[in-house]
């Protein structure tokens, strides 16, 4: 399976770490390698960050055009608000991704996979399916996807696996209410769920990659 094209800053040389990070619907990889100097702290392992594009296709509630995306939208709905082939297909992308970065020299322990979205969507669905567990996944402003099917399909090891979450109060694409919803079934699998919540639309703030920050360093300092 042919790698996805990707984005890729280094922070120093011979990176010890690697943040896979998902870009949002309708955009590309180069929507957030912007914010790695707004993140990065001086002190911080040299790490790779990959920012991955989404294949084009169809999304339905846009009226059928195509776009970066990493699965069909169909309807705002949960349970049919993601394509669930769509998924699948992304999950084995984003799979493909995280073992180059072991082919690289950079285990799952010492990765993040990180998304904005849609993103984070596939974030959490990738990493709360991984036999290896991941150094933490993040998602911000998203929700977790095929929630009916995650109980059987999460495994032991995943659940070893810290998450962040932050969303905004505001936010009326993703509504705050599917990421807490969200939240709560990925505690009850037994993963350390950091939640923020943000006075902010379907964005991300200074607080929030403040926020962050913080908690990308106690994974750096484990």
């Amino acid at each position: 399976m042919p790698l996805l094209d990707a984005v890729t800053r280094e922070t120093g040389p011979e990176p010890t770490w690697s943040i896979v990070w998902l870009h949002g619907l309708g955009a590309d990889g180069n929507d957030f390698a912007p914010i790695v100097p707004e993140l990065v702290r001086p002190h911080w392992p040299a790490i790779r960050f990959v920012f991955p594009h989404a294949p084009h296709r169809k999304v339905t509630i846009n009226g059928g055009m195509r776009m970066p995306a990493w699965y069909d939208i169909r309807d705002l709905s949960l349970d049919q608000r993601a394509d669930e082939a769509g998924v699948r297909e992304s999950i084995a992308d984003v799979e493909a991704l995280l073992f180059r970065e072991l082919e690289r020299g950079i285990p799952p322990s010492r990765t993040i996979l990180a998304g904005f979205s849609q993103g984070g969507a596939i974030a959490l669905a990738t990493g709360l399916r991984r036999v290896q567990p991941l150094a933490g996944i993040v998602g911000l402003s998203t929700y977790l996807p095929m929630i009916s099917t995650i109980t059987q399909e999460a495994t032991t090891a995943a659940g070893t696996t810290p998450v962040f979450m932050g969303h905004g109060g505001g936010d009326q694409v993703v509504p705050e209410s599917l990421g807490a919803l969200s939240r709560d079934v990925i505690r009850k699998l037994g993963n350390d769920v950091e939640w923020h919540s943000y006075p902010m639309a379907h964005q991300v703030s200074f607080e929030e990659i403040r926020d962050l920050g913080d908690w990308m360093e106690r994974r750096f300092a484990g």
